[in-house]
């Protein structure tokens, strides 16, 4: 038969054949070779013949141009049979002279065409490529030697990429990976080239070349031992591939639109970008923001899912253009509003649960529809005495309160009244187990985070002015130098008379009201023990605090009212009197064998105390001692000395509604006040106490990072001439100490100037800079 000007597989492209034929199999239709074509009637031309028109199907034309005698493959290690008389090997590749056509890659993984133009030094050659660019190659650069074509100008290169850009159809690909499965055997690359374009010419090599190097669905690769051949896959390897391809290609429309939708929130004002909520609307939109949160807060661990979240949220940031770092994810969900710009971050990291599931308010509703009191018959009625509330200005869980009379022998009795939240709550039930995993309500400058739902805590167990409230009151009777006589613990109703904030206690307290003899008698009591416990050992660790109130946080500048609190008379009133009914309490569980979170702490590391004698009392003596105190002890048989408070024994009890260690001791005490068993052994406290703390930790760390970023967004906001006053604690290292800045009560180091200045002595510093994101902030002496 006649050569052919065109190939089976040209004409297939012509008519754009570019997916295999569908068949009822499967999903991507593959049929036997026989049967995948249908009729219609086509005209060939063939070299020095006639023009024919053939009737029939494609089929009949294929198998009739196509005989071919079927070879089996050889999986020797010797290498593979080809279809021609052998394959090329190695030794035959053309060799490198001037005017040989190449392709090669470019230092940018780019691949263009070259004329080699002569040789640099040993390996390297000059050539010149398409783009009209003089290169030294190496060897290694070169991808492809185009055959049968000895001179080429540099002028010919554009024509020839032109040609071939015009033949490269990925479709016939597919026709030639048929007829290669068929003969159930590899071929070369001039056989696939034979079969796409009737032709082994430099062109049709060239792109064939091309096609292959391009394709990574039907043929595989095969080294042999002296040539390169390609092996077609399987029907079921392709469309596992096709598939597979789909599917990546489907991701990447979906990841292009997203990266689309991130630029275009991107450049919109803050006050018109999309909310939060619309966000989370779509499933895959949905899916691609918690990859970057997750990424952006370090929650990525190592499970599949979160390796998934991790490296779709890596081609997120890649496709932006964007560094891989978890920052640069931060920084993207800022820009889009997804983030406000002031977002805790601790709070996504830590996984801190901002609300309540649906479970637990449930059964908070169930409590707060109760009308009966299970201790009502054994509650001592004192509503008759005046009580005082003190709290900070923003408290809302009010679960201490204080009253106090003389009795007519001169001696002091208080009545420390501590909010009956076991009454409401079943050590075994759903709020009981809320609370153990919480561990403490967290206190944020931009929110609260409560133990208890809101409204169970609020309106039913805390102590509110001018209502009747349930309560477990201690009360204590103190010799004249505030040794305890005697105490009583029972089950109490009270009726709050304030609710005072430390700062209109200590005003009360200095206008001295005759009508407010009781606060004064508190007074008087707090300075008896505060005394009695120094004359046992007591250290002072006083320091002062910042508190901070943000309002609107997710405004980009929102207000920040921040005030200190230093050790005023109410403060320590509240301290001494919280210290003595823990004290108590720990009596209390002692001498009747209970069971409680018995907390102590061992003497400090100070084998000489007169060295911080000569340290000027307040902040820096308090900073010293901090320094040298031992860590805490929990005991759960009974009590051990507390060396830094001066006592005997010490059980937290006074904060039930917001601390779970002091529920677990209200569980203990109310069992035995009602005569029942022990709810809790000395081992399940212990346990208890072990989860609670380490979710206390978690808080503590979390509202000091809050507090901390805060602060610095304050000063970050002030007049960069601004002064502020400095307390020297100590000396680090030569001249950088750390210091106590007093406006902002917050500790930082600084480098001091050496005139003169010592611990103790106030200077004065500007800010430098301050960053609460990155945490930093740098301090100046002036």
């Amino acid at each position: 038969m006649a050569n052919r000007t065109m190939s089976l597989c040209s004409i297939l492209g012509f008519f754009h054949h570019r997916s295999l034929p569908r068949s009822n199999s499967n999903s991507l239709g593959f049929v036997h070779p026989d049967s995948r074509f249908w009729s219609f009637n086509l005209s060939l031309s063939f070299t020095g013949g006639d023009h024919t028109r053939f009737h029939g199907s494609l089929m009949d034309l294929v198998m009739e141009e196509l005989q071919h005698q079927t070879r089996t493959r050889a999986s020797s290690q010797a290498g593979l049979t080809s279809i021609k008389d052998g394959p090329e090997t190695k030794a035959e590749k053309k060799t490198l002279q001037k005017g040989t056509l190449l392709e090669f890659e470019k230092d940018s993984k780019k691949l263009v065409l070259a004329v080699v133009h002569r040789p640099d030094k040993k390996q390297n050659w000059i050539v010149l490529d398409q783009n009209g660019f003089v290169s030294s190659i190496r060897p290694q650069q070169i991808t492809y030697i185009v055959p049968g074509i000895e001179v080429i100008e540099y002028s010919d290169i554009a024509d020839f990429a032109k040609k071939a850009e015009e033949l490269l159809d990925p479709s016939i690909l597919e026709c030639a990976w048929m007829e290669v499965l068929e003969r159930n055997q590899w071929a070369t690359m001039e056989e696939i080239a034979e079969i796409m374009y009737g032709s082994t010419g430099p062109l049709e090599c060239y792109c064939t070349h091309v096609l292959l190097s391009r394709d990574d669905i039907y043929f595989v690769l095969v080294e042999t031992r002296d040539s390169l051949v390609y092996d077609p896959r399987s029907t079921d390897e392709v469309e596992d591939l096709i598939k597979r391809k789909m599917t990546e290609e489907i991701a990447k429309k979906e990841l292009d639109d997203f990266v689309q939708t991130l630029y275009s929130a991107k450049a919109l004002p803050y006050e018109s970008k999309p909310a939060k909520s619309s966000w989370l609307v779509e499933a895959k939109v949905r899916e691609m923001i918690e990859s970057l949160v997750a990424f952006a807060t370090g929650n990525c661990k190592s499970d599949c899912k979160s390796e998934e979240q991790r490296e779709l949220a890596r081609n997120i940031l890649s496709t932006m253009g964007m560094s891989k770092l978890s920052s640069a994810a931060v920084g993207l969900l800022m820009d889009i509003g997804y983030f406000p710009i002031h977002v805790n971050l601790d709070v996504l990291k830590m996984n801190i649960r901002t609300e309540h599931n649906y479970k637990t308010l449930l059964a908070a509703e169930q409590i707060l529809a109760r009308t009966t009191d299970p201790d009502e018959h054994i509650r001592t009625d004192l509503t008759s005495l005046k009580v005082y509330a003190i709290d900070v200005d923003e408290a809302d869980e009010l679960d201490d309160a204080l009253s106090a009379t003389r009795l007519s022998d001169g001696r002091i009795k208080v009545w420390i009244h501590v909010a009956d939240t076991a009454s409401w709550v079943d050590p075994f039930g759903t709020l009981d187990k809320e609370a153990l995993h919480r561990g403490t309500s967290v206190y944020l400058p931009t929110a609260t985070l409560s133990m208890f739902p809101e409204k169970l805590a609020l309106e039913k167990m805390s102590l509110r002015q001018g209502e009747l409230c349930r309560a477990v009151s201690v009360s204590v009777v103190l010799d004249h130098d505030g040794n305890i006589i005697e105490y009583a613990v029972e089950n109490t109703t009270i009726k709050p008379t304030y609710m005072l904030t430390y700062e209109s206690a200590t005003e009360l307290l200095y206008l001295n009201l005759e009508e407010e003899e009781e606060l004064q008698i508190l007074s008087d009591a707090a300075s008896l023990r505060y005394k009695w416990r120094h004359d046992h050992g007591a250290l002072d660790t006083t320091m002062p605090e910042a508190r901070i109130k943000v309002s609107d946080p997710d405004n980009p500048d929102p207000t920040i009212s921040l005030y200190t609190e230093g050790d005023n008379s109410a403060k320590r009133l509240v301290t001494e009197m919280m210290i003595l009914c823990n004290e108590v309490i720990a009596d209390f569980g002692s001498s009747n064998g209970i069971p409680l979170p018995y907390r102590s702490q061992p003497q400090a590391n100070i084998s000489d105390y007169t060295a911080f004698d000569k340290l000027p009392a307040g902040p820096v003596r308090s900073f010293a001692y901090i320094r040298v105190m031992r860590a805490a002890d929990m005991n759960f048989h009974g009590p051990l000395p507390h060396a830094t408070l001066g006592i005997d024994g010490y059980v937290q009890f006074t904060s039930p509604i917001r601390r779970y260690v002091d529920l677990l001791a209200h569980f203990q005490i109310k069992a035995y006040l009602r005569g029942h068993v022990l709810p809790l052994s000395a081992k399940e406290l212990q346990k208890r106490t072990f989860v609670a703390n380490m979710h206390m930790k978690i808080a503590r760390r979390l509202q000091s990072t809050s507090l901390r970023y805060w602060l610095l967004e304050y000063l970050r906001r002030q007049p960069t001439d601004k002064t502020y006053r400095a307390l020297i604690l100590r000396f680090i290292k030569d001249r950088t100490a750390t210091l106590l800045l007093f406006e902002v009560a917050l500790q930082e180091t600084c480098v001091v100037s050496s005139k003169g200045s010592d611990v103790g002595d106030q200077i004065k510093v500007v800010v430098i800079a301050s960053n609460p994101r990155r945490d930093y902030l740098i301090l100046r002496e002036v």
